[in-house]
């Protein structure tokens, strides 16, 4: 497989917005619209510089465990979010779309996402893949459904089912990531994109996610470039 200097495809894992926030002396929901603010800003350098897809993983299914206030505090900065956020990638060309499963996140949330998809749909400058109420496991289990539903009602034969299939029935039809990071110094994926990741170059930064500038993505980006990546070859 030849080598790609810019990842076509790059994954976030925006860890540290709460750390951010307690090492400030803020609010955790102070964290979180910094978060809101940072990806704003280095969503527009990555696409510049040549990414077609990022997707980032900005709520799991496992944050539902939080207290009651951050998750009602979050889903409410969703919604602003994606209204403001309308015109602003429209602006630029960039497609919404979402990973993950819809229930039980709130109505109005999830009619602020259906309009902002549909407002987004024919855009072709690159692609905004936003995990919300996602896990990695789930997505698996999900799609696995979605396949036995279609070999039951005769929409595909069992013996058809490849990778390829596989892949193209996940929440979303995107190709595989080429770069992962993830930031507040953890060092683990936590289910992120588990299906397309399998060969991702991945990069850990000890900064908390607000403080991980353009300046911080382009030093991810340029040691993506110096890496010699191997795809279970013997190079």
């Amino acid at each position: 497989m030849e080598e790609k200097k810019v990842p076509y495809h790059v994954g976030i894992i925006m860890d540290g917005n709460r750390r951010w926030a307690t090492s400030n002396g803020l609010k955790k929901s102070e964290g979180h619209k910094e978060g809101y603010n940072t990806i704003k800003e280095i969503s527009k350098y990555i696409y510049k510089e040549g990414v077609k897809v990022l997707s980032i993983f900005a709520f799991s299914t496992d944050n539902f465990k939080r207290d009651d206030d951050e998750v009602t505090s979050l889903m409410n900065l969703f919604i602003k979010g994606f209204n403001e956020l309308k015109k602003t990638y429209n602006e630029d060309n960039i497609k919404l779309i979402f990973s993950g499963r819809r229930e039980p996140l709130r109505k109005d949330v999830l009619k602020s996402m259906d309009e902002i998809v549909e407002s987004t749909k024919n855009n072709t400058g690159g692609i905004l893949n936003i995990c919300i109420n996602y896990g990695g496991q789930a997505e698996i289990v999900d799609t696995t459904k979605k396949l036995i539903e279609k070999v039951q009602s005769k929409e595909l034969n069992i013996e058809d089912i490849t990778e390829e299939t596989i892949r193209e029935n996940l929440y979303q039809d995107l190709p595989p990531l080429d770069l992962i990071i993830r930031t507040s110094g953890e060092l683990r994926l936590s289910g992120f994109m588990l299906y397309n990741s399998t060969y991702a170059e991945l990069y850990f930064s000890e900064l908390n996610f607000p403080d991980f500038k353009f300046e911080k993505v382009k030093e991810a980006l340029e040691e993506y470039k110096n890496r010699n990546r191997k795809f279970g070859g013997s190079n």
